[in-house]
Order: C-alpha cells, then sequence, then structure tokens
C-alpha cells in the first residue's frame, strides 16, 4: 500500500503548526483592527481621556499568551516539555512511598 504525502506523520504534524500560525495570525489581525477603531472611537468621542488602554491592555495579555503557546509551546508545556518529564521520570529509581 503507498503512503500518500498526506498520510505522512511529518505532513500532519506540518499542517498543525501551519493551522495554529494562521490561527495566531488572525487574533493578533483582529485585534489590532478592533483596537485601530476602538483608537477612533475614543479619540473622536472623548479625546481628553484615554479609555481604549484598557481594552487594549486587557486583549493584548491574550494575545501575548496565545503567540507564548504558539511560538514557545513546544518548549513551555507542550511536546519537548512533556519528553523531557517523561525521560525525568523514567531515570529516577523507583521509591517505595510512590505508588
Amino acid at each position: 500500500m503507498e503512503t500518500t504525502l498526506e498520510q505522512t506523520p511529518e505532513y500532519r504534524s506540518a499542517l498543525c503548526r501551519v493551522r495554529q500560525l494562521r490561527g495566531f495570525y488572525t487574533h493578533l489581525s483582529v485585534y489590532l483592527a478592533v483596537n485601530a477603531g476602538l483608537l477612533v472611537i475614543n479619540l473622536l468621542s472623548s479625546p481628553g481621556r484615554l479609555w481604549v488602554v484598557w481594552p487594549l491592555a486587557g486583549w493584548g495579555i491574550a494575545v501575548l499568551i496565545h503567540a507564548a503557546a504558539v511560538f514557545m509551546g513546544s518548549r513551555w508545556l507542550g511536546t519537548e516539555w512533556e519528553q523531557r518529564k517523561v525521560e525525568e521520570l523514567l531515570a529516577q529509581k523507583p521509591r517505595a512511598d510512590r505508588h
């Protein structure tokens, strides 16, 4: 039986990565567009009081977390971390007080 490119683990992994990146870039684009609109509304309606910083900051934190998950995900509680922890646990000597 012949394996097509779409069936290979490498292809599926690359496709998953592309979808993660697309999701982040979509999130970032929406963040920038919406907050640009909020800035315009803020400057037109109450230029002396910049309330727009609050949604910028709150949503900005979410964008940063999303970026960390996408760009540092494999190192930060992702597959690389998981593999290191498995190897670490396997390397430990079994102790009587563990189940």
